[in-house]
């Protein structure tokens, strides 16, 4: 760990300790499956549950103490926190994108070549593309490479790491060279105050689901509900809401309808009927089954890495458990 990175932690680890653990933002969801908790000592049971209003009945051993309710709140200033959802995230998502989308083809002209009626992988890749408004530029450009002299399929690889305040993240490469990607992932992980950590100590955190992003002034909040329902959805994610946002930071925050892999495309369709647009991404996220709460010095640091991460030409997509 590098000296500047081992001060700020050290300095995070004061902080907590002075100041105690403050409250951060989770990213909300619609209630669609109707549920909800309390941390702690106390329990709590649902009541019932309208649209955007969840009642809490609060019980202390066999005495019930009070019945919350509770609306999607706003969060207090915490620009430092906006990790993903920003202009900056989102552009460096979709470069992403179209980096693994021309990879998966070059992988699949090398194992059956570049004609799609023959190599039915390529076919599969194809069939992506169009579904995800992939530019076709980008299709010809790595058929081309894949028949460049020397160039060698890609393999996938999953790294997973520990970052700082007990977070996980799970690191997803695909390389043509595993030595080069692994080299470059735990460089960086060391420099900027991570652990690496053993295959699948971090993987049962997440499960993969598909995922359609949508930006949130694209689409009224109810009538998204409403289609994400009719056509199967698991869930609605909602964007965080901070205390300072601009127009600028809204047109740039994004719903998540969160689907089985059975039901994505009908959701797209319905998307394109409905005539909402939303964002072109691979369609697949690991999402965290649980989140961890962190000081902001912590949730600095743990951005800075990821940032890092996913600046290394063979990640594609770095995820995290943080709050």
């Amino acid at each position: 760990m590098g000296s500047h990175a081992s001060m700020r932690a050290v300095c995070a680890l004061l902080h907590r300790f002075s100041n105690g653990a403050s409250s951060k933002c989770s990213i909300y969801s619609f209630p669609l499956s109707k549920c909800g908790f309390v941390n702690g000592n106390v329990l709590s049971s649902i009541s019932s549950s309208t649209s955007w209003v969840t009642l809490f009945e609060v019980k202390r051993g066999s005495f019930q103490v009070r019945t919350l309710r509770t609306f999607p709140p706003v969060c207090m200033g915490r620009r430092s926190s906006k990790i993903a959802g920003r202009k900056e995230a989102q552009d460096a998502k979709k470069a992403k994108l179209y980096s693994r989308m021309g990879k998966e083809v070059v992988s699949a002209v090398k194992k059956g070549g570049p004609s799609p009626i023959s190599n039915t992988l390529l076919a599969a890749v194809l069939e992506k593309f169009k579904e995800l408004d992939v530019p076709k530029e980008i299709l010809e450009r790595n058929i081309k490479r894949a028949s460049e002299k020397g160039q060698e399929a890609y393999i996938e690889k999953i790294y997973e790491v520990y970052g700082y305040g007990g977070v996980s993240m799970v690191v997803e490469v695909l390389t043509d060279k595993i030595n080069r990607s692994v080299a470059a992932v735990r460089g960086v992980v060391k420099d900027y105050g991570g652990k690496m950590a053993d295959p699948g100590s971090v993987m049962f955190k997440f499960r993969r689901v598909r995922v359609v992003n949508i930006k949130e002034t694209n689409v009224d909040k109810d009538q998204l509900l409403d289609i994400a329902l009719d056509a199967g959805a698991e869930d609605v994610i909602e964007p965080p809401v901070y205390e300072d946002d601009t127009d600028e930071d809204r047109s740039e925050s994004y719903y998540k309808i969160v689907s089985s892999a059975e039901n994505y495309a009908a959701i797209l369709s319905k998307l394109r009927e409905e005539g909402i647009n939303f964002e072109t991404d691979n369609g697949s996220e690991l999402l965290p089954i649980t989140t961890i709460e962190v000081d902001d010095e912590a949730m600095d640091l743990n951005k800075q890495l990821m940032s890092k991460l996913l600046e290394l030409d063979d990640v594609d997509a770095v995820y995290i458990d943080q709050k």
